[in-house]
Formats: C-alpha cells, structure tokens, sequence
C-alpha cells in the first residue's frame, strides 16, 4: 500500500532497541524505554508560507530520525 501524507506531516516507523545488553542481559518489556529513532516511510509535499509558496520538507523516505524529548508517537 502507497500513500502520501497531507502537507508538512510525515510518516515513521519506529525502530524497536535491543533485547539484550552488551554483556549478555535481557531486558524485560516492563523497563525498557520508548524507542528514539526510528525511519521515514512517507512525506507529505511540504508546508506553504504565507504567500501560498509551497516549502519542502528537509526530510525524505527512507531517512533515519531520532525522536524529540517526547518520544515517536
């Protein structure tokens, strides 16, 4: 399925952290954080500016994010 979405809106997939540490840990579902990074999947065509002058977004699919203080949603 394709899709677009409208106007400065763009699509992520988050990308799940490791389920285990370095030295061998699990760690359970209960105390693991949010994700924080995640991939582009869809871009709208940009925002427009108060003279109708469309504005592209700096990002594009396939592009790799990391999340502001609250998280990918």
């Amino acid at each position: 399925m394709k899709f677009r979405p409208l106007h400065d809106r763009v699509v992520v997939r988050r990308i799940d952290a490791e389920q285990k540490t370095a030295g061998g840990i699990i760690i359970p579902d209960t105390a693991k954080e949010k994700p924080q990074q995640g991939e582009v999947i869809a871009v709208g065509p940009g925002a427009r500016d108060e003279h109708g002058k469309l504005t592209p977004l700096d990002v594009k699919a396939g592009d790799f994010v990391l999340a502001n203080g609250r998280g990918l949603r």
